[in-house]
């Protein structure tokens, strides 16, 4: 074999590896000291801008499921969550990655933490995200449990565009906003205007 043919395919092999490699593992979420943030350890979801962090509320109308909303308290953090991807390679959190989040708090009065986009709110023309999902099993009967992690500038945002059901001939693939309800909450919820996060470790 001549050295350019060995060449050609030292190149190729290369490139193809490459190419392999990046397909096979999207970039890593970051939390805000820089470290890989991981599967199954609580972190807080924080404004990349504004004060506060996300927690629960609850609707007048319907005790349960709780909401998940961003509460605007100087100094508070909000509660923790822990990130759980569909397929994690060595615990670690990616971008565009199907995962559930799920509350980590004392909260039981519904006995539910996972994330899921509620049914279209015809009243406000908007799908919000409350808690009431189930945790793992991906397939179109937990479609609406799953969430991605996106960059956005120099932060994060959250995206609903699961992939877990083939079969779906529509596929809501929209960013993850605050739109604020009648009770003057700020409610995650779907929006043409993506709420900029990052991520602190508890």
């Amino acid at each position: 074999m001549s050295r350019l043919h060995t060449s050609l395919l030292i190149l190729i092999f290369t490139v193809s590896t490459t190419i392999q490699a990046s397909l096979a593992a999207p970039e890593e979420v970051r939390d805000i000291t820089g470290k890989k943030l991981l599967s199954g350890v609580d972190y807080y979801i924080l404004p990349a801008k504004e004060v506060g962090g996300l927690g629960l509320g609850r609707n007048k109308q319907s005790y349960c499921p709780l909401e998940v909303v961003h509460w605007e308290f100087e100094g508070w953090n909000g509660v923790p969550v822990k990130f759980l991807p569909l397929n994690s390679k060595k615990g670690i959190v990616r971008i565009s990655t199907d995962l559930n989040v799920k509350f980590d708090t004392d909260d039981d009065d519904c006995d539910e933490a996972v994330w899921r986009l509620s049914p279209f709110d015809y009243k406000v023309n908007h799908y919000f995200v409350t808690t009431g999902g189930s945790e793992g099993n991906p397939g179109c009967k937990t479609f609406s449990n799953w969430f991605l992690i996106e960059k956005f500038d120099d932060d994060y945002k959250l995206m609903f565009c699961p992939s877990v059901c083939k079969s779906r001939k529509e596929i809501l693939c929209q960013d993850i906003g605050i739109e604020v309800d009648g009770e003057g909450k700020r409610r995650l919820a779907i929006s043409s205007e993506p709420f900029k996060v990052k991520f602190k470790k508890v």
